[in-house]
């Protein structure tokens, strides 16, 4: 949950997860839908999908335990260098070091070098002597990723409070930190078409092809650069989404139809039981305003 997500977000979905779901036997039997359900205004859906399937395997294939190295617990679906780490340390208390952006900026200031300029597995291991000098590693994991949120912050650290500034070279050379990398904004225009009856009801499809959504719940969406010219269909409103990344222009058309094409299914826009992704409810909530 924490990988693409503020903690502060995170707590009430967590809680909820874990009193549904509390150990991997329990979700490894329950289902897809139910999970993406609990995990319903996360995002990135792709992460729970994962979570149930590594759940399944290990609970399956590996007698309910994590395995103990890197290259095996890599094999399991949504986990790599960073998280593998992570788990290797949590888990097993094995002497690791998870390196998200945080723990990186930590060090690159520490030394005084570009992030992009250090090879980080190298300055782990020639450094392993010293950094993993307690046999509490699972504490060390959370320690650095923690103080690189709270006291070596990305725009205004805290040196003054800081405990280690005087092995910091960044610190002694008094560098001033106000650039932040910002992330490069992806701007896309859609055009959805939204079947809707007189039931309060709307059509929905898993099969638009969409990457960022692929095989979710969804209206007929097509890039804005096709043609329509199909004159039964009226315009309702358009509006920003915005999804990682992503800024997304939504411009949407509807029209009451009793036919359907195939592939699709009616779908209640108020008190729908499945999982559907927020994306799809702010159509729902676009459209409602029509009855």
């Amino acid at each position: 949950m924490l990988q693409q997500t503020q903690v502060k977000t995170v707590i009430p979905y967590f809680k909820k997860f874990i009193k549904e779901f509390p150990n991997l036997k329990s979700l490894s039997n329950s289902s897809e839908t139910k999970v993406l359900k609990f995990w319903e205004g996360l995002g990135y859906y792709s992460r729970a999908k994962n979570l149930f399937i590594t759940s399944r395997i290990i609970v399956d294939k590996k007698k309910e335990k994590l395995p103990k190295t890197l290259n095996e617990i890599k094999k399991l679906p949504g986990i790599g260098d960073y998280t593998g780490n992570a788990l290797l340390g949590l888990v097993h208390g094995q002497a690791q070091i998870a390196l998200d952006g945080n723990v990186k900026r930590f060090f690159s200031r520490i030394i005084d070098k570009n992030v992009s300029d250090i090879n980080f597995d190298l300055l782990i291991k020639k450094n392993k002597k010293n950094l993993f000098k307690t046999s509490r590693n699972s504490d060390l994991i959370e320690a650095l990723i923690e103080f690189g949120a709270l006291v070596c912050k990305p725009k205004k650290p805290d040196c003054h409070m800081c405990c280690i500034k005087k092995n910091c070279k960044s610190f002694k050379l008094n560098k001033q930190f106000k650039k932040i990398n910002k992330v490069k904004i992806i701007k896309k225009s859609y055009d959805i078409f939204c079947y809707l009856n007189e039931k309060k009801q709307i059509a929905l499809t898993k099969n638009n092809n969409l990457g960022f959504l692929d095989k979710f719940i969804l209206p007929d969406v097509r890039n804005s650069s096709s043609k329509n010219n199909d004159k039964t269909w009226k315009f309702l409103c358009n509006y920003n989404n915005f999804i990682s990344n992503k800024k997304l222009k939504i411009n949407l058309y509807y029209k009451f139809s009793k036919k359907i094409p195939p592939q699709f299914n009616w779908y209640s826009i108020q008190g729908n039981k499945e999982f559907v992704p927020t994306f799809t409810k702010k159509i729902f909530k676009q459209v409602s305003n029509l009855y």
